[in-house]
């Protein structure tokens, strides 16, 4: 396994996980609409990056495993649901939620990390199958650190000003 293969292999697992991450926040903090809408539309384009992932890495003999759908299963789904909303009146919802944006935002950044490696890798090795990949997917996890951490600065001063 040379270095692009072990790259391609870290940047799928890592969109798998923040695509499941980003699920588990919509449905924990579904009272707080932006949070569900933008998480689940966020972990929407991370499973595209996952699928993109999986057919380049295809191209390349090589096979990444099962790039399955990451929602989370309806039942589970339900239970978080009713969870949000039997919390949603108290004041540690919101360490909570600083808490998930934190892990959301840590785990875009280490993608957006990986994908700029590969694009450097790309790059150097003149690939541009690679390139194309880390050009049209690393945009979006970007996005989704600026999110995170805007979502951090807008809401930090009053959930911890709140305690």
């Amino acid at each position: 396994m040379n270095g692009v293969t072990l790259t391609l292999r870290v940047l799928h697992h890592g969109e798998k996980h923040l695509a499941r991450q980003l699920t588990a926040v919509a449905e924990r903090h579904r009272t707080e609409h932006e949070v569900h809408h933008v998480a689940t539309d966020l972990a929407d384009w991370s499973r595209a990056n996952v699928q993109r992932l999986a057919a380049t890495a295809d191209r390349h003999g090589l096979d990444l495993g099962d790039s399955a759908d990451t929602r989370l299963p309806g039942l589970l789904s339900t239970l978080r649901e009713k969870a949000s909303q039997a919390v949603a009146h108290r004041p540690e919802p919101g360490l909570l939620l600083l808490r998930d944006l934190r892990e959301l935002h840590l785990g875009a950044t280490e993608n957006s990390l990986h994908w700029e490696m590969l694009a450097q890798a790309a790059q150097a090795t003149k690939n541009d199958s690679l390139l194309d990949l880390a050009s049209a997917c690393h945009p979006a996890t970007l996005r989704q650190m600026r999110w995170t951490n805007t979502m951090i600065k807008n809401l930090s001063p009053q959930i911890l000003s709140s305690l």
